[in-house]
C-alpha cells in the first residue's frame, strides 16, 4: 500500500459523493493498495460507477459507517447544505474532514462539525481524472496535523501543493482549477488558426492536440524551467521568433491577455464564496 494511506486500512475512510471527481480519487485509492472493504461511499444516486465500486467490494449506500479515519466530502457545492449533515456524526478531533467543494470555506466546515474537527480544504482540477492533477491543501489549525494523509490522500491523483493561507484558493482555482480549460480552448484556437492557414480542419485538430499535448510532458519530464524550454525552440530570426513577437506583446500579447483572465476567474471564485 502506498505510504500513508496505512491509517485509512484500520480506521476506514468514508467518500461522501462518488461523481466524476470523487470516483477518480477511489480509484486512486484503490490503485493504490487501500483495501475496497475499508471504504464506505455514501451516494443518494447510485450510478453504474458505484455499482461497480461495490462489485469490488466497496460498500455503497445511503448512511456512512460508526466511525472513520478520514471523511471525504466530494459533493458539489448546492448540494452541501443538504449532504453534509450525513457525514457530520463521523467529525471529532480524531477523523480528518476533507472537502474537494470549490468555493465552500472552512468556516462552513467548522459550523457543521464544531470548531475542533480537523478541516483540510482542498483544491484539485479535472486533470486528476487520468492521475495527473494538482491539489492545493489547506488546514484549519486542528488540521494542520492531518495534512499528511490529505496530501496522502490527494497523491494518488496527482501532485499536491500546501497553502499559507486560505485566501490564496481563489488564485489557485484561478489558475490551476480553471486552467484547463484554458488550455483546452488553446488547443481549439491554434487548430482553427492552423485551419485559417489551409489545413484540413481535422488535421489541423491533430495537430494541435497532439503539440499541447507534447509540449506538456515535455515540461513536466524536463528539469528546465518554461522559459528555458521555450527558448530552447526558438531560433533568432526563425518562424518562432516570429510568432513569439506576436505572442509575447507586452499590450496586445498572451501575458496580458492571461492576466486578465485570471483575474477574472479569481474575482469569481472570491464572489462565490461570499
Amino acid at each position: 500500500m502506498t505510504d500513508g494511506l496505512e491509517p485509512l486500512a484500520k480506521g476506514g475512510l468514508t467518500l461522501l459523493g462518488c461523481g466524476k471527481m470523487g470516483g477518480a480519487m477511489l480509484e486512486g485509492w484503490l490503485a493504490a493498495g487501500l483495501p475496497p472493504a475499508s471504504v464506505h461511499v455514501v451516494e443518494p444516486h447510485p450510478s453504474a460507477q458505484t455499482d461497480a465500486f461495490a462489485a469490488r467490494g466497496v460498500h455503497v449506500g445511503l448512511r456512512p459507517p460508526a466511525a472513520a479515519a478520514a471523511v471525504v466530502i466530494a459533493v458539489k457545492p448546492q448540494m452541501m447544505a443538504d449532504a453534509a449533515p450525513a457525514v457530520a456524526p463521523l467529525a471529532g478531533p480524531s477523523t480528518l474532514m476533507l472537502s474537494i467543494a470549490a468555493g465552500t470555506p472552512i468556516a462552513l466546515f467548522e459550523s457543521l462539525f464544531g470548531a475542533t474537527a480537523p478541516v483540510v480544504r482542498a483544491m484539485p482540477n479535472t486533470p486528476a481524472a487520468v492521475g495527473r492533477g494538482v491539489s492545493a491543501l489547506v488546514a484549519n489549525a486542528p488540521g494542520q496535523a492531518f495534512l499528511p494523509l490529505a496530501e496522502a490522500l490527494l497523491a494518488a491523483v496527482g501532485e499536491t501543493v500546501r497553502l499559507s493561507r486560505e485566501d490564496q484558493i481563489d488564485a489557485v482555482t484561478a489558475v490551476s482549477g480553471s486552467g484547463p480549460a484554458y488550455v483546452f480552448h488553446l488547443i481549439e484556437a491554434l487548430a482553427a488558426a492552423g485551419a485559417a492557414e489551409g489545413l484540413p480542419a481535422d488535421l489541423a485538430m491533430r495537430l494541435a492536440r497532439a503539440t499541447v499535448c507534447g509540449a506538456g510532458e515535455l515540461a513536466h519530464r524536463s528539469g528546465d524551467d518554461a522559459a528555458t524550454l521555450r527558448r530552447n525552440v526558438t531560433s533568432p530570426g526563425g518562424t518562432t521568433a516570429a510568432a513569439l513577437e506576436v505572442l509575447m506583446d507586452a499590450d496586445s500579447g498572451l501575458p496580458p491577455l492571461m492576466a486578465r483572465t485570471v483575474a477574472a476567474a479569481a474575482a469569481r471564485s472570491r464572489a462565490l464564496a461570499g
